[in-house]
């Protein structure tokens, strides 16, 4: 598809399987492809962690200044792409705020008096990961509202359960490049039907799919035969 071209709401695909497809394309394609799932304790903290921030009423709430939406639905046909945000503040400005790249960077909102500047939240259980799969929802998660909404927005938030505290991330151009480079390399996977084979990093450690991709049995070099007389010993 040309990067001029749009995709069509049954071409949509969802936003959470960017972060998925970041920390291990194997790990996507055995969910999307072949709708494989196993949770562990990391993925059930992580479900609960979710499920606290969609169950906390109401959907919109006004504290000051600040409106925080949950819940909020977010769809781009650009970057083929659709889901629910877990939260949007939207942060009230002055009519007078500068324009930033280009765009507004706030904008009115129905039953709202002024201008308001979105800006989105990721829930995730542990700590900080050192690979970008995280920044890279989050980033899609904007990218979405700027679609939606003709706005610009600069940067967002990830908050995780064990720090309890919010990672600022700014969206910058490489990150912007990193998720809409992700979104392609995304719908080219579930166009291709073919799930990658299996190659044993330190992720795996912490992946609920351990027990289903078996990288140890067929990945790399090592055959099923040596992984066999490895394990019985």
């Amino acid at each position: 598809m040309s990067a001029a071209a749009t995709f069509n709401d049954d071409e949509l695909l969802p936003l959470s399987a960017l972060q998925h497809l970041v920390f291990c394309r194997r790990q996507c394609a055995l969910i999307y492809l072949e709708g494989q799932w196993k949770d562990n304790p990391l993925t059930l903290e992580g479900s609960h962690l979710h499920q606290r921030t969609d169950e906390s009423a109401p959907r919109r709430e006004l504290r000051g200044d600040t409106v925080i939406l949950r819940g909020l639905e977010l769809k781009s046909v650009q970057h083929g792409l659709s889901g629910r945000a877990d939260i949007v503040e939207l942060h009230q400005a002055d009519d007078g705020r500068p324009a930033k790249q280009g765009s507004r960077d706030c904008v009115s909102f129905p039953g709202l008096q002024g201008l308001w500047c979105p800006f989105p939240i990721e829930y995730k259980r542990g700590k900080p990961k050192t690979g970008p799969c995280d920044r890279v929802q989050l980033c899609a998660q904007a990218l979405c509202l700027e679609e939606m909404l003709d706005v610009c927005i600069p940067c967002g938030a990830l908050f995780y359960g064990k720090q309890q505290r919010r990672e600022a991330v700014n969206f910058d151009p490489e990150l912007r490049r990193l998720t809409a480079e992700s979104a392609r390399n995304l719908h080219a996977l579930i166009d291709s039907r073919v799930t990658p084979l299996p190659k044993r990093t330190k992720a795996c450690d912490s992946c609920s799919l351990l027990e289903l991709c078996l990288p140890d049995a067929a990945g790399g070099s090592r055959s099923v035969r040596r992984y066999i007389d490895r394990c019985s010993k």
